[in-house]
């Protein structure tokens, strides 16, 4: 379906390239008109996955952390990734503590600026600049005004499937609990947090190099569950409604 509206769409562009370098009239551009308005409208019912209506770049933030996670800079990509697994290996392979780390390491670098800063004194060379830092109270006031809202979200999603209003939310959140409960099984927290990494860092690069044959296939998928559930609905609420009537 979405290969089908794709070639109307690279067809359109064509006849409207072909309108634009022949000899141009009135009649010409109104025609060049609505066949841009077809194509426009053609490519918004281009389904995309989750509704999604901007490039996965700008829906990733269009920042540094989105170039990083799509590997626009491949360096830096890398650096982020071998330093990730690196703390990884540290910590599950060597039975390294992430107390211990900090701990050497902030012994490391204040041992250094220290004998740094007293040496400086004996051959005449500059001390090390060491800058200020400065937590601004309004980054941390939008910190904690995001967490407060997304915690009442959650909270209100709990409200809403334990007073039985939304079926799907129901099977949706007792079906990630399960596989949350698998995971937690095979893997500790800290291999399962790494994994979580692993993923955002392959499947967003993967996705938008395939997204339209994946955004096809996630149509189709869709689809049939949504078939699926309307079944299950209807069985469960036949069973709630005969219950009623014996009571």
């Amino acid at each position: 379906m979405a290969d089908h509206k794709e070639s109307k769409m690279e067809e359109l562009a064509h006849k409207i390239h072909s309108k634009i370098s022949s000899p141009s009239s009135s009649s010409d551009s109104d025609d060049d008109k609505r066949f841009h308005a077809r194509a426009v409208a053609l490519k918004a019912k281009v389904y995309r996955l989750f509704g999604r209506e901007k490039p996965l770049h700008q829906v990733l933030g269009a920042g540094k952390p989105a170039d990083i996670l799509l590997w626009r800079n491949k360096k830096l990509s890398g650096g982020v990734l071998g330093g990730v697994t690196s703390l990884w290996f540290l910590f599950e392979m060597l039975d390294y503590h992430l107390i211990t780390l900090i701990c050497h390491l902030m012994i490391l670098a204040l041992s250094v600026l220290f004998l740094w800063s007293n040496a400086s004194n004996f051959i005449n060379n500059s001390p090390p600049t060491i800058p200020e830092v400065v937590i601004p109270e309004k980054c941390l006031l939008k910190a904690a005004s995001c967490f407060t809202f997304e915690i009442n979200r959650t909270l209100d999603i709990v409200r809403t499937i334990a007073t039985g209003k939304d079926l799907k939310t129901f099977l949706g959140a007792i079906a990630g609990l399960w596989f949350l409960s698998i995971l937690g099984s095979c893997f500790n927290f800290l291999t399962m947090v790494y994994i979580v990494f692993i993923l955002l860092y392959t499947v967003p690069v993967f996705y938008e190099k395939y997204e339209d044959k994946v955004d096809a296939f996630s149509e189709k998928m869709i689809i049939e569950l949504k078939k699926q559930f309307a079944v299950l609905e209807k069985k469960v609420l036949s069973g709630m409604n005969k219950e009623k009537k014996k009571d």
